[in-house]
């Protein structure tokens, strides 16, 4: 199979689908990689270290995608990538289709089958290749809550931990998750007071073990939303129901009753956010102002850290493009039900759900479209 890794377009976005030892991996089990130049820069790699790995380099996204079997990405394609697209070739890459209705629109349009990172499963119900970008996303959304919070950045001033005689900074947690919990963790780290919301009760009880009592951990009602978000210097969204948008948990009324310079962060913005006030952002302007309340809302966050999350992401993505590559697409989701749940679109078809659902379009299972030979 040719697999075929474009340079990520997207505004400040510095991740790649594929690391030279992944590109190695591929090549020794018989297939050919196609690279376009200066995809690797971003995190350190060059041409010269995808040619030594048995890459093809080639100049032009154009040629990538004209070659290609199939397209290994980062992020969701660009409008004019998914023009490039074409019937029968492949494309594995995040997605977040429920929040993008017109990339849905155009991946139909295409014919492509398109297979979604962040709705594939494993055996306990997790999502394998969305948790290292969670993690690294609720990392990230401390640190950038904090710069949010200087006076300088539109913030109230607040230092996260505090000091001796002054109170630390009180951090809202929206979601006891994958995300929700890194953030929780630097937050603490940093000494900030911290709150975590969710609405399983098994799960706050594991964060108060994992965190043996540093953390406040409260059932998500609305009368705690109403009660506990007014109160905080700093509300991290981290909500996440698969491959569906997010519920609208924080309302105008809550960012109305927020004090001036107080931040909200919005991990969950890539499925449409978790704030009714929230509207996608980028790295080149990451935040605006609603109410006097500070929004971060950037949607490829843990492109800030593009080595790192591109590492993180490519360690746990390759045995899928491995498997894609040496069955093809169709046998290794009959292979591999826990792939085929990545199954978004495929021949002009909505083929998850929620997606479905939420878009307005008629739903075909993976099951079918499989069958559908």
């Amino acid at each position: 199979m040719k697999i075929g890794v474009p340079k990520e377009i997207k505004v400040l976005e510095y991740r790649v689908g594929m690391v030279p030892a992944g590109v190695g991996e591929l090549v020794h089990a018989g297939h050919e990689v196609l690279v376009e130049t200066g995809a690797g820069l971003g995190i350190g790699m060059t041409d010269e270290d995808y040619k030594a790995a048995g890459a093809t380099v080639l100049a032009t996204p154009e040629e990538i995608f004209a070659a290609a079997d199939m397209i290994v990405k980062v992020k969701e394609p660009q409008l004019h990538e998914c023009a490039m697209l074409k019937k029968g070739q492949v494309l594995f890459t995040y997605l977040h289709l429920a929040a993008d209705p017109a990339q849905a629109e155009a991946l139909v349009k295409s014919g492509a089958t398109a297979i979604a990172y962040e709705t594939v499963t494993a055996k306990d119900g997790s999502l394998p290749l969305l948790t290292p970008m969670s993690e690294v996303a609720g990392r990230l959304s401390i640190q950038a809550g904090a710069f949010a919070l200087q006076k300088a950045n539109g913030g109230r001033g607040v230092l996260l931990g505090g000091v001796p005689g002054v109170p630390p900074a009180k951090v809202l947690v929206v979601g006891g998750g994958v995300a929700g919990t890194h953030a929780a963790e630097m937050a603490v780290g940093m000494g900030a007071d911290v709150t975590v919301l969710d609405r399983s009760v098994p799960r706050l009880r594991q964060l108060d073990t994992i965190f043996s009592g540093r953390v406040h951990t409260v059932y998500s009602t609305k009368d705690a939303m109403d009660r506990l978000v007014p109160e905080a210097d700093l509300v991290i969204g981290a909500v996440l129901i698969a491959g569906a948008a997010a519920p609208k948990l924080v309302t105008r009324e809550h960012v109305k009753a927020m004090r001036p310079g107080a931040v909200l962060v919005d991990i969950s913005i890539d499925q449409g956010g978790c704030f009714e006030t929230s509207r996608p952002t980028t790295h080149a302007e990451p935040t605006y102002l609603v109410d006097d309340v500070v929004h971060y809302c950037v949607t490829n966050m843990p492109g800030a850290v593009p080595r790192t999350s591109t590492f993180a992401l490519t360690n746990v993505t390759l045995p899928f493009a491995k498997a894609l590559a040496n069955h093809g697409w169709r046998d290794a989701l009959r292979r591999d039900p826990h792939l085929a749940m990545g199954l978004n679109v495929h021949n002009g078809h909505v083929n998850y759900e929620a997606v479905a659902k939420e878009l307005g379009y008629q739903y075909l299972s993976a099951e079918d479209a499989l069958k559908a030979g």
